[in-house]
């Protein structure tokens, strides 16, 4: 089933806050992301059913871009056909994946271009297996 959408007056000052997703472990996903260049900016705890930990890259500000929510009990999550990854930026696609690689963390394959001429990127996946998509801007 498909919604029609009109074509009709948009909301105004509107953006993006952040991403968030579900994770297994705290602490090796907090690793995982600091890995990838993020900090984390604060921990919410939900009563005693969650923990919402935010994660921002420097230079952010106050927002945080990530949130990973870890749920008390929960082991395993199906990630589903519907998510993709997020993508980050990165100046040198060699020297990141170097880096993440001293760390125990893999490309799925060796960089590569979708096309001629267009940036080299990388996909790695996170400890609870959520693809992160690194991408080094042409020229």
């Amino acid at each position: 089933m498909t919604a029609e959408i009109a074509d009709g007056p948009r909301l105004a000052e509107v953006s993006l806050i952040h991403t968030c997703y579900r994770i297994t472990d705290i602490d090796r996903s907090v690793a995982f992301y600091r890995a990838l260049g993020f900090e984390e900016v604060a921990r919410m705890p939900i009563g005693d059913e969650a923990i919402n930990v935010f994660m921002n890259q420097p230079g952010d500000g106050d927002s945080p871009r990530l949130e990973l929510t870890y749920n008390s009990g929960v082991e395993h999550y199906e990630l589903g056909t519907g998510y993709g990854h997020i993508a980050i930026t990165a100046q040198d696609l060699d020297a990141t994946l170097a880096g993440l690689a001293e760390q125990g963390i893999e490309p799925e394959r060796p960089p590569y271009t979708v096309r001629d001429g267009g940036s080299r990127l990388a996909f790695v996946r996170d400890p609870d297996g959520y693809r992160i998509e690194l991408i080094e801007r042409a020229g």
